[in-house]
């Protein structure tokens, strides 16, 4: 980790462990407001736009559009072809299910994995807050398992936040499972909403089946967290590295050839990784623990929104 005494860039995260919790916290829910907020206002949801299911307006169709919304009538009527608009629901419950295994109690830039996974959800509970939305959480260390019911109100979204950071860090060799973490949320069924799933994505993909099974019902957002050591080895000659979820150990030399096979490696499991979100219908957030997460969460919403608007700026 970074030494805590070091100068810290305005836009890292803020310390959330210990005595410097709270003030944390509302650090955290400052720059989420002063940052983010008035950006990402409109229809449900600022970070994941999403159709609705009131009929709206029609508009001709553009390039990009989802033909699955054409409306065939007025096509039929002005022989162009049109789409129909939909209207956000007014209420919005939104589900996170958040991964915090012992891989996440790491990092080597400006926090651990595990606060930068605490700011998106954030930044996702002030975002949906108000207007009768409810936010809810389901958080598993792998031993363990919280579930906090969906409710209203930002006395709710504060106490979710620090519960999130409270939960205990997970002991050597308990590995979790993401796959059981998402199970959670299809039983019992629970009205259309947004369900965002929080994680690393270290590991393999059964996580997929019950992810794509939830998109029939719901809009579905991924946020993946990752460190710089996730993607490639520094050259520090003979390192010793384990794993926190097993608690095995190997001794390796850092080569310039060992270096080059593990980015790769690593680069191949980050494109397995999208594929699969892709395939079940999640947007895709990737945040890093050295960089900028609020600007990458920015565009992030700008691509999403251009993307919904025809391509349009």
């Amino acid at each position: 980790m970074t030494d805590k005494n070091e100068k810290r860039p305005p836009w890292a995260p803020p310390i959330l462990r210990g005595d410097r919790l709270e003030a944390g916290l509302r650090q955290l829910e400052l720059d989420v407001r002063r940052r983010l907020d008035g950006l990402l206002q409109g229809n449900h949801l600022g970070l994941v736009p999403g159709p609705g299911s009131e009929p709206g307006e029609a508009r001709p169709y553009q390039p990009g559009d989802d033909v699955r919304r054409m409306d065939w009538a007025v096509t039929a009527r002005t022989t162009v072809p049109h789409i129909r608009e939909t209207v956000a629901d007014r209420e919005l419950e939104t589900w996170v299910a958040a991964d915090l295994s012992a891989s996440l109690d790491f990092g080597t830039a400006l926090s651990e994995k595990r606060d930068l996974a605490l700011c998106a959800v954030a930044a996702i509970a002030y975002l949906t807050g108000g207007g009768g939305n409810r936010l809810g959480a389901i958080l598993s260390n792998g031993a363990e398992t919280v579930r906090i019911p969906a409710r209203g109100g930002r006395a709710h979204a504060r106490s979710l936040l620090r519960k999130f950071a409270q939960m205990p860090r997970a002991a050597e060799g308990t590995r979790g499972d993401l796959a059981a973490i998402i199970e959670q949320l299809r039983r019992p069924p629970r009205r259309r909403g947004l369900v965002v799933v929080v994680s690393d994505f270290l590991g393999g993909t059964e996580w997929q089946r019950p992810l794509r099974a939830l998109s029939a019902r719901h809009e579905l957002m991924a946020v993946e967290v990752l460190d710089p050591r996730d993607i490639d080895l520094p050259e520090v000659g003979t390192v010793v590295l384990a794993d926190p979820e097993t608690g095995k150990q190997r001794e390796v030399h850092a080569s310039a050839l060992l270096r080059r096979e593990f980015a790769a490696a690593a680069q191949a499991h980050r494109d397995q990784v999208a594929r699969a979100l892709r395939q079940a219908g999640a947007a895709h957030l990737v945040l890093r623990t050295d960089s900028d997460w609020v600007a990458d969460t920015v565009r992030f919403v700008v691509a999403r929104k251009r993307r919904w608007s025809g391509g349009a700026a």
